[in-house]
């Protein structure tokens, strides 16, 4: 095979592109030659990602937007096809957790009204994190999929978690959404493959973020109780880099590597889902 990635001219959409994963990711296909539109509600922080693409003559543009919120991202959707043309591919990288929807404790134990146990989740806060982690990755998957209907090489790639596989502690609104994710994920590759379009996952691995930068480390900078137990039990025994999950994203997306590579949940994780902890 001398095949190599190629993505020139491809109108890539990429939500979550404020964060350190997904703003990776658009630099990087950007550097392929893709045409990339950086969608995150932070605009300033995706347009930081936006300086770094023009830096190196990509093709770039941010969009303000609320992945929650269909009629916006149809008002994005037409900017992306005035400004870039019509989509290629859909990386649906927006998410995250939210402080109401966790417990303060791994188990139950006697009830204190110092700490936030299962009985006192906000449904306001579990309701959050589901809009923003399911509803946020169907509704872009409803708006921009319009664009890929019949169209050579055109799939989607939604970011699933560990979570899906095994529940993590404290984050069970999270770990729900996650698990939705990937079921979806399944459920569209099925619904679009008559069409061509394919749709994948990705599940990373432990991942330092600026989300959870203060879960994993001390002030002091030495890893929290919480990072010592996931570095315990990734046989790699290491936290992974956003540039690590880079090539199994251009995988999915290139059409001449994976044309028969549909509804899969790829695994991003340094060996933790593999390892039962004995």
């Amino acid at each position: 095979m001398q095949w190599t990635f190629n993505f020139k001219d491809k109108v890539i959409v990429i939500t979550g592109a404020g964060g350190v994963i997904c703003g990776n990711l658009a630099v990087e296909f950007s550097k392929m030659g893709a045409k990339v539109a950086l969608l995150d509600l932070n605009l300033e922080a995706a347009n930081n990602f936006v300086d770094v693409i023009k830096m190196n003559n990509g093709i770039a543009k941010a969009y303000k937007t609320d992945v929650m919120d269909k009629l916006n991202l149809e008002e994005v959707k037409e900017e992306i096809n005035n400004d870039l043309g019509t989509i290629d591919i859909l990386i649906n990288g927006a998410g995250g957790n939210n402080y109401k929807a966790t417990t303060d404790n791994e188990y139950h134990i006697e009830e204190n009204s110092n700490i936030r146990t299962f009985y006192d989740l906000d449904i306001e806060g579990i309701e959050f994190v589901f809009n923003l982690n399911y509803l946020g990755t169907l509704l872009p998957s409803q708006v921009f999929s319009k664009d890929m209907i019949g169209k050579e090489g055109a799939n989607i790639i939604n970011i699933s978690s560990m979570n899906a596989f095994t529940p993590l502690t404290k984050i069970p609104a999270y770990s729900g959404a996650k698990s939705a994710i990937s079921n979806f994920t399944k459920w569209l590759a099925v619904y679009f493959s008559k069409v061509g379009i394919r749709c994948n996952a990705i599940a990373p691995g432990f991942l330092v973020t600026s989300q959870n930068k203060q879960l994993l480390f001390n002030e002091d900078g030495t890893p929290s109780n919480r990072a010592k137990k996931i570095l315990n039990n990734t046989p790699m025994e290491r936290f992974g880099k956003p540039n690590e999950l880079v090539g199994a994203v251009f995988f999915l997306a290139d059409e001449q590597f994976s044309s028969f590579v549909n509804g899969v949940i790829l695994p991003i994780d340094g060996g933790f889902s593999s390892y039962s902890g004995v």
